[in-house]
C-alpha cells in the first residue's frame, strides 16, 4: 500500500514534468515553422497527447476481439470526449483560479473566441452524428458515418491551417537545447529541428509511460481503500488514463497561453469523435445505451453550453469551465444511483 502510493505520486510528478517539456517542445516547433497558436494547440499538441490513448481502444477491438473487448473499446472511445468537456475544462478553470489568486494572472481566459468556436462546432456536428444516426437508421448507417467522420476531420484540419491564428507566444529557449548550450556553448542559439523532436517525443514516451504507472498505482490503492472495481471502472478509470496528458493545458493556463491550453483540448475532442469513433463504428456493433448514451449526452451538453456562452458574452470566462467540469459529478452520482 505504501508503495503503491509512493509510486502514485511519484508519476504524478513525472506527468507534470513530462507536461512541461512536451509543451516546451512544441512551441518550439510551432516557432521553429511559424505555425500559428491554432494549429500548435488544436492539431499538434492536441493530437500527440491523444494519439498513445486512442490506440488502446482501437487494440481492443482489432487485435483482441470478443464481446467484451469490443465493449471495452467503445466505452474507451466514448469515455475521452466525456472526460475531456468535462473534467478537463475543470482543470482549466481550476489553474486560471488558483493562479488569480496567487497574482501570476487575472480571473480570465484570454483565447481567439472563433478558434474554440470552430474547434466545438466541428465536435458538436461530427459527435452528435456518431451518436444519433446510427440510434435512427441501425448499421446501415455505419460505413458512411465512419467515412464521413475521417473526411470532417481532413476537412478541420485544413480550415484550421488556413483560419487566422497569433503567432505562437514563446518566452522560453528549448530546455534540451539550453542544457547542451551549457556544455557547449559555442554552438548556435537556435536548436535544430532534430533536437526539437527529440525533446517533443521522448516527452511524450516518458508521459505515458508514467501515466500507465499511475493508472496501475491508482488501481492497486483503491482496491486496498474498497472501493467498488466497477465504479472505478466507470468513474476513475477514464480520468486516469486520459486527464494526465491533459497536463500540459494546465502548464499553458498557468502561463497565461491560453489559447494554447484550450486549443490542446477542444483540438483532442475533434480526434477523439473522428478517427477512433470510425473505427467503432466499422467494427463493432455500436449499440449506444444507457451509462455510455448518458456520457455522451453530458459531453454534448457541456460543449453546447460553452459554445452558447461564447455566443452571448463574445469571450469564455473560467467559469464557464469550472460549471461545464461539473457535469461529471452528474455522472457519478447518475451512476450510483443506477
Amino acid at each position: 500500500m505504501i508503495l503503491s502510493g509512493l509510486f502514485l505520486f511519484g508519476s504524478l510528478l513525472l506527468i507534470l514534468a513530462t507536461a512541461e517539456s512536451f509543451t516546451n517542445g512544441v512551441e518550439s516547433f510551432g516557432r521553429h515553422f511559424s505555425f500559428s497558436q491554432a494549429v500548435v494547440g488544436s492539431i499538434f499538441a492536441a493530437v500527440g497527447t491523444a494519439l498513445p490513448e486512442t490506440v488502446l481502444p482501437i487494440v481492443a477491438i482489432l487485435l483482441y476481439g470478443g464481446k467484451s473487448a469490443k465493449e471495452i473499446g467503445v466505452g474507451a472511445i466514448l469515455g475521452a470526449p466525456f472526460m475531456l468537456s468535462t473534467l478537463a475544462f475543470f482543470l482549466v478553470g481550476l489553474t486560471a483560479a488558483v493562479a488569480a489568486l496567487r497574482k501570476r494572472r487575472r480571473f480570465e481566459l484570454r483565447v481567439e473566441v472563433h478558434s474554440v468556436r470552430r474547434d466545438l462546432s466541428f465536435f458538436l456536428i461530427m459527435y452528435s452524428l456518431a451518436i444519433a444516426l446510427p440510434l435512427v437508421f441501425g448499421r446501415v448507417a455505419l460505413i458512411p458515418l465512419s467515412l464521413a467522420l475521417v473526411a470532417g476531420y481532413a476537412a478541420y484540419a485544413f480550415i484550421t491551417f488556413r483560419s487566422e491564428s497569433a503567432t505562437v507566444e514563446h518566452a522560453e529557449g528549448l530546455y534540451l537545447w539550453r542544457m547542451a548550450r551549457t556544455l557547449f556553448p559555442r554552438g548556435p542559439e537556435t536548436a535544430p529541428l532534430s533536437v526539437l523532436l527529440i525533446q517533443i517525443f521522448g516527452s511524450l514516451a516518458v508521459m505515458v509511460k508514467a501515466a500507465h504507472i499511475f493508472v496501475r498505482n491508482l488501481e492497486q490503492v483503491s482496491l486496498r481503500l474498497g472501493m467498488d472495481p466497477l465504479l472505478f471502472a466507470l468513474l476513475l478509470a477514464p480520468v486516469a488514463t486520459e486527464l494526465p496528458e491533459k497536463f500540459n493545458s494546465v502548464t499553458w493556463t498557468w502561463k497565461g497561453r491560453d489559447t494554447l491550453a484550450i486549443g490542446n483540448i477542444t483540438g483532442a475532442m475533434v480526434f477523439q469523435s473522428t478517427f477512433p469513433v470510425s473505427v467503432g463504428l466499422l467494427f463493432t456493433d455500436w449499440r449506444i445505451t444507457g451509462m455510455a448514451l448518458f456520457s455522451a449526452v453530458i459531453a454534448i451538453t457541456s460543449s453546447v453550453f460553452v459554445l452558447g456562452m461564447i455566443a452571448v458574452q463574445k469571450r469564455l470566462s473560467p467559469w464557464v469551465m469550472l460549471l461545464s467540469g461539473s457535469l461529471y459529478l452528474v455522472y457519478a452520482v447518475g451512476l450510483v444511483i443506477r
